[in-house]
């Protein structure tokens, strides 16, 4: 698959090695792999660590961690549709984290029923795994409580399975990728929806935002003075200089007084 889609986007090289060793190989150059500008894309716990470590080295898109999910379901939402959610993002990795936010009183029972269901119909060993370590359906009294805990939480996906999701996405502040309304399945973002499925974990999502395009453009600024301009911006320009303790950027400023 990896090939094919390097067919059909005109890719010219390619280099058949992985791991923390591949991300060294980038960021360094060897006598085969080109050093390169900047690393993106998922990878293990080694390959995020080793990204980490060499970000003064190479530019990277963001630090990841396991996947993650919120779902905040109301009364309105169909327990069996959540369950699916929380287990597909689940069986990404053992230390996935995936939580359920259950708005109103009687909601979270029938969510909690509907994962046993689909646990006894035999979902895979890593998405049992992460449900027993981190996963939660925690009851909340209102959708602001719930979206409370969003902007605190910023889930790297945030799927909003509420009776009205266009109202609650106009509040919610942090998150890697929103997901609004039941039917906006997390897996349909993962593979063809068009968000990057590279996101801020562990919170970083109140500092981050999901790699794009953005991630591969550079913006270089340019000053062009002439002497009149010169002329007026060179006292202020010291008076600044001086109030930080630099005389050298003050004279330098201030020797354009009179040359207008």
């Amino acid at each position: 698959m990896v090939l094919a889609a390097a067919e059909i986007g005109q890719v010219d090289r390619l280099f058949a090695l992985g791991g923390a060793g591949a991300i060294a190989a980038m960021a360094f150059g060897t006598d085969t792999v080109p050093r390169v500008d900047r690393i993106v894309g998922p990878g293990n716990a080694y390959v995020a660590e080793a990204k980490m470590q060499l970000s003064s080295e190479v530019g990277i898109d963001l630090p990841a961690g396991p996947s993650e999910l919120l779902a905040i379901a109301d009364a309105a939402a169909d327990p069996k549709v959540i369950a699916r959610e929380l287990l597909a993002q689940a069986e990404h990795d053992p230390d996935a984290s995936v939580v359920a936010l259950a708005v109103g009183r009687g909601v979270a029972d029938p969510i909690e029923a509907a994962l046993r269901d689909a646990l006894r119909e035999g979902a895979r060993a890593e998405a049992q795994r992460s449900l027993s370590a981190r996963g939660a359906v925690l009851s909340v009294s209102s959708l602001e409580e719930a979206l409370d805990f969003a902007a605190e939480f910023a889930p790297e996906h945030l799927l909003l399975a509420v009776s009205a999701p266009d109202a609650a996405l106009e509040k919610v502040r942090n998150a890697g990728a929103v997901f609004v309304g039941e039917t906006s399945s997390v897996a349909f973002g993962d593979y063809l929806t068009g968000a990057n499925h590279v996101l801020p974990t562990a919170g970083l999502g109140r500092a981050y935002s999901g790699l794009s395009v953005i991630d591969f453009m550079r913006w270089t600024s340019y000053q062009q003075v002439d002497r009149a301009a010169a002329a007026r911006l060179a006292e202020d320009t010291g008076l600044l200089a001086e109030s930080e303790g630099l005389p050298a950027h003050a004279a330098a400023a201030r020797a354009w007084r009179r040359q207008g």
